[in-house]
């Protein structure tokens, strides 16, 4: 494993763990934040969800599921196991933590406004690096690559298998004549 990674996972799921542990033990006051956006979240997910499963819908329990899951990817993303999903996971979870702590469109005062478009933008800048890390097949093909090689490696052993059943008809029919 390249250095840069040994060193950037870690450094990268940090940040999460440090704010998935903020949101769990600090969920109720995170969720006052959070109400304006799960309360736009929730019907969409009452949509999607199957008949008959149980969809939260107090913001402290989005807020603890949210923090659940960046702790576990985060986790996941720092030891190495399956850095690409866990850093999809994060990348996910960002976009509502985002949209609920950092609302600088409706901060009044300059200087608040001010840290909110900060945070805002370090956790855009976070979600950019995540991407990144998502699409990290550390130097091994990806799943599109791979599909592509598959694709044609089949169509090669079909004309292959044609060509050869062709000879074969041939040679048949010119026993039988």
């Amino acid at each position: 494993m390249a250095v840069s990674r040994l060193l950037a996972r870690p450094l990268l799921g940090a940040f999460f763990v440090t704010n998935a542990v903020d949101s769990l033990r600090n969920a109720e006051a995170l969720a006052r934040d959070a109400k304006p956006v799960t309360d736009r979240f929730v019907p969409l997910v009452e949509r999607v969800a199957p008949d008959g499963a149980p969809v939260p819908t107090e913001a402290a329990t989005w807020v603890r599921i949210n923090g659940a899951l960046q702790l576990g990817a985060a986790a996941a993303l720092i030891t190495g196991h399956f850095p690409r999903v866990a850093s999809g996971v994060l990348a996910a979870t960002l976009v509502p933590s985002t949209a609920a702590r950092y609302r600088f469109w409706e901060a009044s005062d300059p200087a608040e406004r001010r840290d909110q478009v900060t945070h805002f933008a370090k956790n855009v800048s976070l979600a950019g690096g995540l991407l990144i890390a998502a699409g990290d097949t550390e130097g091994r093909p990806g799943l599109a690559w791979r599909a592509r090689r598959t694709a044609r490696d089949a169509r090669r052993e079909a004309g292959h298998l044609a060509r050869s059943a062709r000879r074969e008809a041939r040679l048949v029919k010119a026993q039988l004549t």
